[in-house]
């Protein structure tokens, strides 16, 4: 017997689709923090059925940018400061442990290039644009722990931590500068081409540290 013979392939669904799209004007700042998520208002206007909408929030709190609250219905998460530490806690661990063992030229050729990527992007003046290549060169230096379980864990971090950027650039002008990213980019990257992994981890742990205290004390002065 075939295994696959009764297999069926099938295009994107249209719940992944609303997903994706009520996913995409989240991470844009369209939607704001605490804004109700209305399924039958987005099924109206969509022709859609409200299961339809439902399995698409449904999506969208298991990846974070959602919640829902008894009596309440679902809304556009609202973070908390536990929640930022908690996602900084995670990812200095991650990191530091990627920057555990002395890595080759090789390894560390996708942490350059993510750091031309990020490089590129600040030219941009976008804090959207570089909020994403800023994550996407921290994701490079996990994904040399070598595991594809960890990589998928930290891009949910990600994701969920660059919705945290997003907020904060549209509520705050002064996070929406970015100034020293590059200079703090471009230390981690020596730090690791040392190939002393004391420096690296010192270098990292000291720049993560100092950024996430920044972002809550910003953070805790939201409008």
């Amino acid at each position: 017997m075939n295994p696959v013979e009764n297999l069926t392939l099938r295009r994107t669904s249209t719940a992944q689709q609303v997903a994706d799209g009520l996913s995409d004007a989240i991470m844009r700042g369209e939607m704001a923090p605490g804004a109700p998520i209305r399924e039958s208002t987005i099924a109206a206007s969509l022709g859609i059925s409200r299961n339809t909408v439902r399995e698409a929030v449904r999506m969208l709190e298991a990846g974070g940018l959602v919640r829902h609250t008894m009596h309440h219905g679902a809304a556009v998460v609202d973070p908390s400061q536990e929640d930022l530490a908690e996602l900084y806690r995670a990812r200095i661990s991650l990191e530091l442990s990627a920057a555990a063992t002395p890595r080759t030229p090789e390894e560390l050729a996708p942490v350059r290039a993510a750091l031309h990527a990020l490089m590129a992007a600040y030219e941009t003046h976008d804090p959207a644009a570089i909020a994403e290549k800023d994550l996407a060169f921290h994701a490079a230096i996990v994904s040399m722990l070598g595991s594809k379980r960890i990589d998928e864990f930290y891009a949910q971090l990600a994701r969920e931590l660059r919705f945290f950027l997003v907020v904060l650039s549209v509520e705050d002008r002064e996070f929406e500068s970015q100034e020293g990213v590059i200079e703090e980019h471009t230390s981690i990257m020596a730090a690791l081409e040392t190939g002393n992994p004391d420096k690296a981890r010192a270098v990292l742990e000291e720049i993560l540290t100092v950024n996430a205290q920044r972002v809550a004390a910003i953070f805790a002065n939201r409008s």
